[in-house]
């Protein structure tokens, strides 16, 4: 245990330290109305991730028993020109205005120096973090902190209740389940499907295997789409019962939407989507939601405008550049 600047405790991350863990990110959800709601068996799946260092790359402060911060840092799987750490960070409502968002940041700056220099030695370095652009206090501290905004994304929700359109699958394409068979078809597509997007690696077998296992994942609303056994696109969902808890609602998370680049423009998203939200009204879903990328470059956001999606929240991703050979 060491004691920081400010007088509190600070400590890596265990799973014993779950349940205050998710107490922490309960606070800060309320006080902030953020949608990003975890539970403790959530946050468990955080020590299975292969890119986090729980023991050097992440960090937790008390005040006597109560956790207050926590700040978690990651590598990537791939450094082309620039190695771009991710960090993920809370500070309690109660505890705010008084250094201890900036002490964590500054913690997380070093320990990205440390897990950087033995991952891509010489490489430049970055670290990126995201807030709720409506978060004013989050905000004045990245800019104080010597960050700068870079992309924007969009959290966005359709209500279920009202009739649904029709879907048409375009000529030639039909709709599959998502099955454990087809689960490989589906990560090919994912990787093929997002090279071009910002910030995005390929996924691994690991990755994917840890994805498709997660609690939270939903099998039966995820769909491919294949022409002459060929797969062109994938729909992946999840459900968060800690969301659906505080909502009182159902939703259905969206959480990947891919096409191949040869088939895109041809409706293959839009079939894919409709087939997932088809299924979630059915089951009693209340709403569907998703996050995209505000600048991707295949038009997603229009797209799920058309498809009745609007935008009910906005994060940016912060960066600040750490090494520049």
């Amino acid at each position: 245990m060491v004691t920081s600047q400010l007088g509190f405790d600070r400590r890596p991350l265990t799973p014993a330290q779950v349940p205050a863990w998710a107490e922490l990110i309960s606070a800060v959800c309320a006080a902030d109305a953020d949608n990003e709601i975890l539970t403790e068996a959530d946050l468990l799946e955080e020590f299975t991730e292969p890119l986090a260092d729980m023991d050097r790359g992440s960090v937790a402060v008390y005040d006597g028993a109560a956790m207050i911060g926590f700040s978690l840092v990651m590598v990537r799987r791939a450094a082309d020109q620039e190695h771009e750490l991710r960090q993920w960070g809370k500070v309690h409502p109660g505890y705010r205005g008084a250094g201890l968002g900036t002490e964590l940041l500054a913690w997380s700056e070093q320990a990205a120096q440390v897990l950087h220099q033995e991952r891509y030695p010489g490489k430049p370095m970055s670290i990126n973090a995201s807030c709720l652009v409506k978060c004013t206090s989050a905000m004045a501290l990245f800019e104080e902190c010597g960050y700068r905004q870079v992309r924007w994304f969009h959290e966005m929700s359709r209500d279920l209740s009202a009739d649904l359109p029709s879907y048409p699958a375009c000529a030639g394409v039909t709709i599959a389940p998502f099955t454990a068979e087809r689960s490989a078809d589906a990560m090919r597509v994912r990787n093929e499907a997002f090279r071009d997007h910002w910030g995005s690696t390929d996924t691994t077998q690991t990755d994917w295997d840890l994805f498709v296992g997660g609690h939270a994942f939903r099998p039966g609303y995820g769909f491919l789409s294949y022409s002459g056994g060929v797969p062109l696109g994938f729909v992946t969902c999840s459900e968060y019962e800690g969301y659906n808890e505080v909502s009182g609602t159902r939703d259905l998370y969206i959480n990947l939407v891919g096409t191949t680049q040869s088939a895109r423009k041809r409706g293959v998203a839009t079939a894919l989507i409709g087939a997932a939200v088809s299924a979630a009204k059915a089951d009693g879903f209340d709403t569907a939601s998703l996050n995209v990328d505000a600048d991707s470059p295949t038009g997603a956001l229009g797209l799920y405008e058309r498809l009745g999606f609007t935008v009910i929240d906005t994060r940016v991703t912060q960066r600040k550049l750490l090494y520049q050979p």
